[in-house]
């Protein structure tokens, strides 16, 4: 029997990386979108050469330079699409490995664009993380290097928190650790409980 995919999804700062961590904490097998890229464009990864192929300028000892990347997407407006042609569906294979070798009965599939991208069709469930505007923005300001326009930038790119809870099947307020951490707890039960046997 496969196992349930909860689609784990929340906008920059909102505390999807720390309830990603809680699941795994309980022993729910967790696939991790960004990371998954990280693989792909470390030295060795399946991303490097075909990158690479197209924008010789990325190239570098611990795999892919990104900051050479986006140089290029700056410069060439089909350069994004080349990239995404490759990388989509590295990471869609990725992501298919790792759910062919779960053995849970949950699942966790931590992907910051769910919704964005169509990707909830490929889940039974999805949980949003998110805080109040004023928490989010205190978190991500906190990070070094974060400046106002950077932030501003990142969540141009987001669909509003608005928009995501009224799709989003399940609702997590990460207001404390604690509480986030219950409702982690709380949420494995109710999935791996009798009424989703």
């Amino acid at each position: 029997m496969r196992p349930f995919r909860l689609g784990l999804t929340g906008s920059i700062g909102m505390g999807k990386s720390t309830t990603a961590r809680f699941f795994a904490e309980a022993g729910v097998p967790v696939w991790d979108a960004d990371a998954a890229v990280h693989r792909l464009y470390a030295a060795g990864g399946a991303a490097v050469a075909p990158l690479v192929a197209l924008c010789p300028a990325a190239a570098a000892p611990e795999g892919l330079d990104r900051g050479a990347l986006k140089v290029w997407i700056a410069r060439d407006p089909t350069a994004l699409k080349q990239i995404e042609t490759i990388v989509h569906p590295l990471v869609s294979a990725d992501r298919q490995a790792f759910l062919d070798a779960a053995a849970a009965p949950l699942v966790v599939l931590d992907i910051p664009l769910l919704f964005e991208t169509g990707a909830e069709a490929m889940v039974d469930a999805t949980l949003l993380v998110t805080a109040p505007p004023e928490l989010q923005r205190g978190r991500v300001l906190a990070r070094p290097g974060m400046t106002e326009a950077q932030f501003a930038t990142l969540l141009a790119r987001q669909m509003p928190d608005r928009e995501k809870r009224g799709r989003a099947t399940h609702i997590l307020e990460t207001l404390s650790l604690d509480a986030a951490r219950a409702g982690v707890r709380a949420l494995i039960d109710y999935l791996t409980g009798p009424a989703h046997a």
